[in-house]
């Protein structure tokens, strides 16, 4: 009995430490976001937290968080009222992902690119764009946001 207790005692401080690591490397790979305005109604509202993995490139359809840098690309559609008031500048963005490099520019759906002379996106680029246009500012105003700016893809909606 008195080596099972030895044995259980040294087994505590090493499931700690163990717990500690997995804590601390959940926390660079994961991190916990709060929605900010009405860009991704109506999957995302206003105070929704989502937990979003660090260190992937999205896919289409994906929704990912990015910083929006000023370097980014110009402002060349009007930006909607709802969407100026929400976005403080540099600002974390909650979009859905529609085109990654080496897809077609989707013209037609992002006035921003309808005069960009590529047919494919290019590398280090991609097109975002809100669930909700009157309220988003994305890639129909901005045009191409870099890759480098993409904070993570959303994993998982948190509880209230």
């Amino acid at each position: 009995m008195r080596t099972a207790s030895w044995a259980l005692a040294g087994g505590v401080p090493a499931l700690a430490v163990g717990l500690v690591l997995t804590v601390f490397a959940l926390g660079r790979h994961l991190v916990a976001v709060t929605v900010r305005g009405a860009s991704m109604e109506p999957a995302y509202r206003e105070g929704d937290r989502v937990l979003v993995r660090r260190g992937r490139l999205p896919a289409p359809g994906q929704v990912v968080v990015v910083t929006d840098l000023p370097d980014t690309g110009p402002t060349t559609a009007p930006v909607p009222a709802a969407a100026a008031r929400a976005v403080p500048s540099p600002a974390l963005l909650i979009k859905r992902v529609a085109a990654v490099p080496g897809d077609r520019v989707p013209r037609d759906r992002v006035p921003a690119l309808a005069g960009v002379p590529e047919r494919y996106v290019p590398p280090g680029k991609l097109v975002l764009l809100g669930d909700n246009p009157e309220a988003s500012f994305d890639s129909r105003h901005r045009g191409y946001f870099a890759t480098a700016c993409v904070v993570g893809t959303v994993w998982r909606s948190l509880p209230g």
